[in-house]
């Protein structure tokens, strides 16, 4: 059964979508502080090869390094580093206050190579981790978060991390976080069993408005603040299991340390070196149930039926691909929990203050105007803020019948922004 949407998983729209002449591109690889190894493309103008200005991209899993708005501002004379992070590919583990440490190895490698202003585009889950970044970079290191929600140091007080110049929210959401909490399945009853469902709860059944797709649903308003306060339920359990999984841990850790260890006897020294060793997988099933995907009269857009990743969210919410189905505790505590994360822009953009702009695009399937971009748009302390919407652009502006357009329209916004605040 083919469900998956090509558009989201095989990536093929986040690359240049033609070849821009007269620029170079050079690998960039660095060790961040804490030793992970990072690698990117830096690209510059043959006719600027030094830019003072550059833009960066970065996304916590998703590969930036030919970013499709790329072109263009080589084209205008910037500079363009496609960022990836530690957790390319794959963010089973991924914690957020880890990866600040990859944005900050960018910027201070930006900085040595002669760029003095530094502007942020935050695609999709890049809005939340660079609106975290800009705020713990702002904050005195004192002031930064000591602790990451699995109760490990982050190490950000001793971090050297040099602040952006300005950010970009490009169909950004609000925190892979809390788009788990729209999108995870509220009528699950047992973690184990995810063929068990509560049939009060459950979205995609017809006697709580479902009607079969394409067809839009229609759900009652008293339905829907139940449905979403299950939501929330099912992450708080989600979140206590992984804290109960991490403390098992760290209490073997703890026995493995006292001074009478090496005194037990060898199978207790055995079992508890285990536990301490072991290091669990969560399983979270079912988490494409979005009331959103299939009723259309919930933040109204020029959206299509169905997610990001399916036409069928109602049966891909079955399968194995989806958001955060594999995580380890702490990565699920610290990246995927709507309730625990720090990547929340909806806390950190109160710290932003440099000028920034807010794109929305109109028939994305999973980042909307109300819950996402008009929030970021608000939540953001800066003076100097723009919001604008295209609402025939997709959520990266692939290709349509009417070829590029999309695109070609977004640039044409984002370049002129860019070049009346740092002119190249």
């Amino acid at each position: 059964m083919l469900l998956i949407s090509q558009t989201y998983w095989t990536g093929g729209h986040i690359k240049f979508r033609y070849a821009p002449e007269g620029v170079s591109g050079r690998p960039v690889a660095l060790n961040a502080k804490d030793g992970a190894r990072i690698r990117g493309l830096y690209w510059t103008p043959d006719a600027n090869p030094n830019p003072k200005v550059a833009v960066v991209a970065a996304h916590p899993r998703v590969d930036f390094q030919e970013h499709h708005t790329f072109p263009k501002f080589l084209e205008a004379g910037y500079g363009c580093l496609g960022a990836n992070t530690r957790t390319l590919n794959n963010d089973a583990d991924c914690l957020h206050e880890k990866l600040l440490f990859d944005i900050a190895a960018y910027l201070t490698w930006l900085q040595e190579e002669g760029v003095e202003k530094i502007v942020l585009m935050g695609n999709s889950g890049g809005g939340s981790l660079f609106s975290f970044y800009q705020a713990q970079a702002k904050a005195t290191p004192d002031a930064r978060i000591r602790m990451s929600p699995d109760g490990g140091a982050t190490g950000l007080d001793a971090l050297e991390m040099p602040v952006a110049d300005a950010l970009i929210f490009l169909a950004a959401h609000t925190g892979q976080g809390l788009i788990m909490n729209e999108v995870i399945d509220g009528a699950v009853i047992d973690e184990d069993d995810p063929l068990l469902t509560d049939p009060a709860l459950d979205i995609y059944d017809a006697r709580n408005g479902f009607r079969p797709p394409p067809e839009w649903s229609r759900y009652d308003p008293a339905f829907l603040k139940t449905y979403r306060a299950a939501q929330l339920d099912r992450v708080r359990r989600i979140d206590a299991g992984a804290r109960d999984r991490i403390a098992f841990q760290r209490e073997a850790e703890r026995m493995n340390g006292i001074d009478e260890f090496n005194e037990l006897p060898l199978d207790v020294q055995r079992h508890s070196l285990r536990r301490e060793a072991f290091e669990p997988l969560m399983l979270v099933y079912r988490t494409m149930a979005n009331p959103v995907y299939v009723d259309d009269s919930i933040d109204f857009s020029n959206r299509a039926y169905g997610s990001l990743l399916s036409p069928r969210p109602d049966l891909m919410n079955y399968q194995r691909l989806g958001f955060g189905r594999v995580v380890t505790p702490r990565g699920w505590l610290s990246t995927w929990s709507g309730l625990s994360s720090n990547a929340n822009i909806l806390e950190s953009g109160l710290a932003v203050t440099e000028p920034a702009l807010v794109v929305n695009a109109g028939r994305d399937l999973d980042v909307h105007p109300q819950a996402h971009s008009r929030r970021i748009f608000d939540t953001l302390a800066s003076t100097d803020k723009t919001y604008v919407e295209f609402p025939d652009a997709l959520h990266y502006f692939e290709p349509d019948d009417a070829g590029d357009k999309a695109l070609n329209d977004l640039m044409d916004c984002l370049v002129p922004w860019v070049a009346e605040r740092f002119p190249v």
